[in-house]
């Protein structure tokens, strides 16, 4: 079933299952997804391939400047008619739930997204308002020096599981990408392969995959090694550590295995940590979140026995 649903989205994204497979991991581990690219590499395609291909309510927002807290999760007004107060629901009630160019609306709109991200609900009017399940939120982000943007805080990056660039298709791939386009709008014929109830069921075989205490103690080790790294000012928070462990095992559950392995753990460090940790000013200089990643992989041992 979910390779249906890889196949599904690559008859519109080009040579970009490794991308898909990340997106399908969060979704299993009650995630979100953090798309981040140049403008152009196809990021809110892919994001409404993805949504097209899960038999759920889906919405889209286009994040601005003037995009108020209001407009994302609703509000409570006063009704002339009933002389009495009524709350109208957002846009955020859905299962899928699409923000374009997350970066471009001011901070005081972004912390409207802090509640529903991390326990799946909205407050109005003193009254708690559950969301559908499973929730998502798949975000595009442009970088940081693009013109109208701001920076994420650190509370809002650390409530997206998984944060995935696309990048720029090899020249071959891109061809095939112009000959796939040209008489039409592939994404026009993406349809739902995968219902809520199969999500919803195999996310519970997915809470039944085994971590062993060798691969605890290896997810461990990599995050305490972020916390002391001499170029890092904040490393991955215990947050981090518990979607660490839920991405393995959607990874895991993905490739047919009922237990975790080191490669789970390896495969998913740049996408779950990256966006995790801080540089201070001398990393500023000397290094890049990458490149920490990537010391803290190839200097750390990895455990053989997995069962």
């Amino acid at each position: 079933m979910l390779k249906h649903v890889i196949k599904n989205i690559s008859k519109v994204m080009v040579d970009k299952e490794n991308e898909i497979e990340l997106m399908l991991i969060a979704l299993l581990s009650d995630g979100h997804v953090l798309l981040e690219d140049v403008p152009g590499t196809g990021k809110t395609t892919m994001a409404k391939s993805f949504a097209r291909s899960i038999d759920g309510d889906f919405n889209r927002l286009q994040f601005t400047p003037d995009t108020l807290p209001s407009d994302i999760v609703g509000q409570e007004y006063f009704d002339m008619k009933i002389s009495d107060f009524k709350v109208r629901k957002g846009p955020v009630f859905n299962h899928v739930l699409l923000i374009d160019e997350i970066n471009r609306a001011v901070p005081r709109t972004q912390s409207a997204l802090l509640e529903l991200m991390e326990e799946k609900n909205v407050t109005l009017g003193g009254t708690t308002y559950p969301l559908p399940g499973p929730f998502i939120v798949i975000a595009t982000q442009n970088p940081f020096d693009s013109i109208g943007t701001f920076l994420l805080p650190d509370a809002q990056l650390d409530r997206f599981l998984l944060t995935i660039k696309l990048g720029y298709p090899s020249p071959e791939k891109e061809k095939s990408m112009m000959r796939r386009f040209r008489t039409g709008e592939p994404i026009q014929s993406i349809e739902s392969v995968v219902s809520i109830e199969d999500i919803g069921r195999m996310k519970r075989q997915v809470k039944e995959v085994v971590v062993s205490q060798v691969v605890e103690e290896y997810i461990m080790e990599l995050i305490l090694k972020t916390r002391c790294h001499p170029h890092v000012e904040v490393g991955v928070s215990p947050r981090g550590t518990l979607s660490y462990m839920r991405a393995a095992q959607s990874r895991a559950f993905m490739h047919n295995r009922d237990y975790c392995t080191p490669d789970d753990v390896k495969t998913l460090a740049f996408p779950l940590m990256a966006h995790r940790i801080s540089l201070n000013v001398e990393g500023e200089v000397k290094n890049s979140k990458e490149g920490v990643i990537r010391e803290i992989i190839d200097t750390t041992s990895v455990p053989v026995e997995v069962r």
